[in-house]
């Protein structure tokens, strides 16, 4: 056998590799996590999600139902969880991944996040406003938002919030800034990432990026019966789809895109789009650009790099899973606007903001529906497990911080693009260099933050699960970093919040 250690000392050698992994790990404190107290706040648990669960008319929720989910949830027994009451007959998504352990990167209950907003905040109406701005607006192209009368009365709205955390433009959030994230040069260039315009290399195939979408206004959960129904469980009426495949052009088509893609597939289709570059494209640190005599493959390759976007994204999402379940239980969007609803009507009584209630966005829902309720993309409403934070958005996260460790941050992208207006065309783009780094953020600002456009998500669920999700996918890249033969100076990477970092 020829290499540099005998089996004995190769086997002795993975052994301390793992111990020493597992030893770092070890070493730290227990996080202690902290949620809003909303919870303990409201005996009826109005600022929790309650989704799935038997409710009153009001949509509040049966408090022994509640308590037999909250008894379960701290037990961990699989027994407890099948015994929790169900409203109907949609389940729980999956409780129990918030117990998992997995073998790479920190465990997922030793991973932060800062408490959300408490329901009666001016941050929380602000929130709110927001999503529902974004379903108000969501037929109007992006290419647009300088121009349509709604998107420059949301910016201008969102603007007089007192707590309102989006992006801004010398104080003031502009139709540049509607919607968008504040991660480095998310500003720049169209409003959707090139990564979700660019022709995907497939092996021996190319994927054009025209995605299944909805016909304009088919909107849900605008009627106070179907939303009752829906959370207690009920089934949904169908969606009306639109036969004709398109580049994503508005908030409806975005929000489509990231209702039916699955797990890391962004992230995957950029790491494509990526490999199809050149080696110009690569990070400077990749240890075979200046090597002689071979190149990157099994490691610092394709493979390598696809491999850890998959890896990175079941980690996120256990993360996820248990924030969501075992710490916040946030309510979602569409619970809040039951609230907002049965408060306006005068049936029951909410401590909601006044600012929120305030809004010129609440009367133009209930205007154009009838119903204070928020405006749906999806037949179904939210899925059936907490708000914060939110799934897309640690997936997302991950796997954007992954693909920002092994390529050039700082390499314009060829030729930009952004879609025609009927969406059946790509359209060039001129008006700047768009980077690998701006794109990439951009990429995790559309999925994390496209879920708000659904309504089924806030704010701060995807920016707070954009930044965990990172977290997750350093701690792997720090695991894998003592693991390579090659002379490696290490990953080095821009954070989400402007820091550039080395692993």
């Amino acid at each position: 056998m020829l290499g540099p250690l005998t089996g004995k000392e190769r086997i002795k050698k993975a052994y301390y590799l793992r111990k020493d992994t597992a030893r770092y790990h070890k070493e730290h404190d227990p996080i202690e996590h902290k949620c809003n107290g909303d919870e303990r706040r409201y005996k009826k648990k109005i600022a929790n999600f309650t989704k799935t669960l038997p409710h009153n008319s009001l949509g509040e929720v049966d408090l022994k139902a509640y308590s037999s989910l909250r008894k379960a949830l701290k037990s961990g027994d699989p027994e407890d969880l099948e015994a929790i009451p169900m409203g109907g007959t949609t389940k729980l998504a999956n409780p129990q991944a918030a117990y998992v352990f997995d073998l790479i990167g920190a465990d997922c209950h030793q991973t932060e996040l800062p408490a959300p907003p408490a329901f009666s905040s001016a941050w929380e109406a602000s929130e709110m406003a927001e999503v529902y701005w974004r379903a108000l607006t969501r037929d109007v192209h992006f290419e647009e938002y300088d121009t349509n009368e709604l998107t420059i009365e949301a910016a201008s709205e969102l603007s007089r919030f007192s707590d309102f955390r989006g992006p801004k433009d010398n104080g003031s959030v502009t139709t540049g800034t509607l919607f968008r994230s504040a991660t480095p040069e998310d500003l720049e260039g169209p409003f959707i990432s090139q990564f979700l315009f660019k022709d995907i290399p497939f092996g021996s195939t190319t994927i054009p990026q025209r995605y299944q979408t909805t016909l304009a206004g088919a909107d849900h959960m605008t009627d106070y019966e179907e939303w009752l129904n829906i959370q207690n469980g009920g089934s949904p009426v169908a969606a009306i789809p639109d036969t004709t495949p398109r580049y994503i052009r508005n908030g409806r088509d975005l929000a489509k895109y990231v209702h039916i893609d699955f797990s890391y597939q962004p992230a995957l289709s950029a790491c494509l789009i990526l490999n199809g570059l050149g080696r110009d494209a690569l990070s400077p640190n990749n240890p075979y650009l200046k090597s002689a005599t071979q190149g990157g493959f099994i490691t610092f390759g394709g493979p390598h790099i696809l491999d850890l976007v998959s890896k990175v994204s079941r980690l996120a999402l256990e993360a996820a899973w248990f924030h969501k379940f075992l710490v916040h239980r946030r309510l979602r969007p569409e619970e809040f606007g039951g609230r907002v609803h049965n408060h306006l009507t005068d049936s029951a009584n909410y401590p909601i903001h006044k600012e929120l209630l305030n809004s010129q966005v609440i009367s133009k829902v209930f205007n154009k529906y009838g119903t204070y309720l928020l405006p749906m993309a999806y037949p179904e409403g939210s899925p059936t497990h907490p708000a914060y934070p939110a799934g897309h958005a640690s997936l997302a996260g991950a796997g954007v911080t992954v693909l920002k460790a092994f390529f050039n941050e700082a390499y314009e992208i060829p030729n930009p693009v952004t879609a025609s207006k009927n969406g059946l065309s790509l359209v060039p783009y001129s008006d700047g260099p768009l980077t690998i780094g701006g794109e990439l953020n951009k990429l995790a600002s559309n999925i994390a933050l496209g879920r708000d456009t659904a309504g089924v998500h806030w704010r701060s669920d995807g920016i707070e699960g954009i930044k965990l999700g990172e977290a997750v996918a350093i701690e792997v890249l720090r695991d894998y970093r003592k693991t390579y033969n090659e002379n490696f100076d290490g990953f080095t990477l821009t954070k989400f919040d402007g820091k550039k970092i080395t692993i």
